[in-house]
This record gives structure tokens, C-alpha cells and sequence, in this order.
């Protein structure tokens, strides 16, 4: 079996679990995570993500 073979969805799943951890503590719902899988739409999805209100600092006037 080829090392890439192996490694390769471990990584992906290690990805995805960060990007779930990273999402539920904005705020966010982890179902957000899924679209890390789709080419494109990860790329802007994570801009959005990274330039919009997170839910968590909505509450926290001192954040804005």
C-alpha cells in the first residue's frame, strides 16, 4: 500500500476537524464544514468566513 494512500485521508479528515472546531467556536454551525470538500467554493467560503460578523462577537460591543 502506498504511504500517499494512507496519509492522504488522514490528513483530509484532520482538515475537516479543525475546520469544524474553528467554525463552532465563531459561532458558526459545523455543517459549514462539508463545504471544505467542494474546489472553489472552499476558497471563498473561507473569505466569507474570515471577513464577515462571526456570531460569537455580535454579543461583545468591545470587539467592533
Amino acid at each position: 500500500m502506498d504511504l500517499l494512500t494512507v496519509l492522504l485521508p488522514i490528513f483530509v479528515l484532520f482538515c475537516l476537524w479543525l475546520g469544524y472546531r474553528i467554525l463552532q467556536k465563531a459561532g458558526f454551525a459545523g455543517v459549514w464544514t462539508w463545504v471544505l470538500l467542494v474546489p472553489i467554493v472552499n476558497i471563498i467560503m473561507i473569505w466569507v468566513f474570515a471577513f464577515s460578523h462571526w456570531p460569537k462577537q455580535r454579543g461583545n460591543s468591545e470587539l467592533d
